[in-house]
């Protein structure tokens, strides 16, 4: 290959413009280094160029521990370059490496083009947040991104608090409304399921009064909210009405079929089909449409997390309603209880169907008890892999996590107090939970978990089965051809959740999610603002790259597993990778050394 075809096909070259690639190539300089030579020393001289690998492998190593690995197309040097300081790495020839070079003088001047200086000078999370917005400039049939209050048509209609339903029916047929507004201190909301639910399917007359019928305080949302949330909102609220109010009034109404006529999959259209479901039978294919739904979003720009909220918010409804079949087919609970998620599914980041983490709790122990939630959790079980929720391998499921409240009492103490680092290796997830469905307030447990951060011995565990997974730091060349992949969710995905939960729990937090919960940390003085952000940024960017991989497999018929196969990669991509697996590593040895993790037994 020409040397010019080679290096604009790579980042950052590939951002220059026609007239400075020239310069490139005048600039040029061809260099060899044998295997084992050290290219660069760190704490010694100053770079003098940068550099860019055409043939071989290079590998970063500080205090003779490997970092990483540089591969064809990549470039390094320049971090010296532009501090005028010393190299951070010992930069060595893994083989024989053929370079490509240019002098101090090149770089300043190619540096006058912006998008290619703010690849060096930019840090890893501004850069991975840059990509996040460029993927977000994708066509969709909606953009997600807009004011909800753009889906308004026409003005709000409302009717005086005495009105009678017959007197609103008639003001809805007039206006050809599916919803009518009801004036007063909270605002009211009358629509036409509740005309068929609790009018005529309760045998009550025209006349009944609109207080008796109505739905109040009307649930609102800002005009100005971002069409997701609006979206999302609906969704965890199950409501098909959502009134938009700005500056203390109300400016319109939108409802679930505009949101369905701009958007063909979406998340609403399924959330209807649930309310329609009667047996589980009904549910298949729900995993083939939730699918869709996540594709769909993706394509609108959204980031992982958003998708991930969205998910998880059907899969909730999903588990409400079989949940009501349930109690339906075995009669009402003897004592009350609380279904809960956790894993990814309790920090609301499942973006598609991966295996089922869910448990049930319930308040007194009794035979009859012991009966009644095996067999409601053996018909929610059963009804999720109806769904499409495959088994959990390790058997995190209701069918066998099913106890009175006070066992899990213990269970949660021992874990805090007591703990070992293989139980808490399996046991973490659970500090994860969240409730779905039921009437038991989960306070005790919420406390022990919130009060966990005082236990020092507990965090130091905790902090070292976090350290269970690695992110890879081995050559993608090999990792390619061996093992058909990088597996993203233990080398990424995975530590970085485990970090962010020790990190909270530390500051005493009950946040559930990965990127709250870094927030809440920084904020706390528990991790920098610099490492949180750079955490947050590659945490999006990991969920993102995993999605469109998982999208990608289902679409060729494959499983949606957790591997990214590289070479479906750019090579800007695959470099922020190969940084975002280095910053978290970094992040581990930090926290390793200030939990004292090589101490425990």
């Amino acid at each position: 290959m020409n040397p010019l075809d080679f290096i604009r096909a790579h980042a950052p070259f590939n951002l220059l413009p026609a007239e400075a690639l020239e310069q490139v190539e005048r600039g040029l300089e061809i260099a060899f280094f044998p295997k084992n030579s050290k290219v660069l020393a760190r704490h010694g001289s100053k770079s003098q160029h940068l550099y860019m690998i055409r043939k071989g492998t290079a590998r970063l190593e500080r205090d003779g521990q490997t970092m990483m690995y540089l591969e064809e197309g990549e470039v390094f040097g320049y971090p010296s370059l532009i501090s005028q300081g010393t190299p951070a790495f010992d930069v060595i020839a893994e083989e024989d490496l053929l370079i490509y070079r240019w002098s101090e003088q090149v770089f300043r001047e190619l540096k006058r083009h912006q998008p290619f200086a703010e690849f060096f000078t930019k840090g890893l999370a501004a850069r991975l947040r840059l990509v996040a917005q460029q993927e977000g400039l994708a066509v969709s049939p909606i953009d997600l991104s807009l004011p909800v209050s753009e889906l308004v048509t026409r003005p709000p209609v409302f009717i005086a608090r005495n009105a009678t339903v017959q007197e609103a029916a008639k003001a809805m047929r007039e206006h050809q409304i599916s919803s009518i507004l009801v004036e007063g201190n909270p605002l009211g909301i009358l629509t036409d399921r509740d005309l068929r639910n609790r009018v005529l399917a309760e045998g009550k007359g025209p006349q009944t009064p609109l207080a008796d019928v109505m739905s109040t305080p009307a649930k609102t949302l800002p005009a100005s909210t971002p069409l997701f949330e609006a979206l999302t909102f609906m969704v965890h609220q199950s409501i098909h009405h959502l009134p938009l109010e700005q500056d203390g009034r109300i400016v319109g109404v939108v409802t679930d079929t505009v949101f369905m006529r701009q958007q063909a999959r979406s998340p609403l259209h399924l959330l209807r089909r649930l309310e329609r479901t009667r047996n589980p039978e009904d549910l298949k294919g729900y995993s083939q449409e939730l699918s869709g739904i996540a594709e769909s979003l993706l394509a609108g720009g959204l980031g992982a997390s958003e998708i991930g909220r969205s998910v998880s918010s059907l899969n909730d409804h999903l588990v409400r309603t079989l949940l009501r079949l349930a109690e339906e087919c075995l009669g009402p609970p003897p004592t009350p209880y609380a279904w809960i998620v956790f894993g990814s599914e309790g920090r609301m980041e499942q973006a598609l169907l991966t295996d089922q983490d869910n448990a049930l709790i319930y308040a007194e122990d009794s035979p009859e008890a012991q009966r009644y939630f095996a067999e409601l959790a053996g018909f929610v079980v059963g009804g999720l892999i109806q769904a499409g929720f495959p088994p959990c391998p390790g058997g995190y499921m209701a069918t066998r996590w099913c106890k009175p409240i006070a066992e899990w009492q213990k269970l949660f103490l021992h874990w805090v107090k007591m703990p070992t680092p293989q139980e808490l290796l399996e046991a973490q997830i659970f500090f994860d939970f969240r409730s779905v469905h039921g009437e038991l307030p989960l306070e005790p447990l919420e406390r022990i978990v919130a009060t966990s951060g005082e236990e020092t011995i507990f965090l130091a565990h905790l902090a070292k089965a976090s350290l269970h997974f690695r992110p890879p730091i081995g050559l993608f060349r090999r990792i390619r051809e061996e093992d058909g992949g990088v597996d993203i969710k233990k080398g990424g995905i995975a530590p970085i959740v485990s970090l962010a939960r020790v990190h909270a729990l530390e500051a005493g937090s009950l946040a559930k999610g990965t990127v709250e919960r870094l927030k809440i940390a920084a904020q706390e003085n528990k991790l920098s603002p610099e490492g949180a952000e750079t955490l947050i940024e590659a945490f999006g960017f990991l969920m993102r790259i995993r999605l469109r991989q998982q999208l990608t497999n289902l679409r060729q018929k494959l499983p949606p597993d957790n591997k990214i196969r590289l070479e479906q990669l750019s090579s800007l991509e695959r470099r922020h990778l190969k940084e975002a697996f280095l910053q978290i590593r970094e992040m581990q040895e930090a926290m390793g050394q200030r939990f004292h993790t090589d101490r425990l037994g």
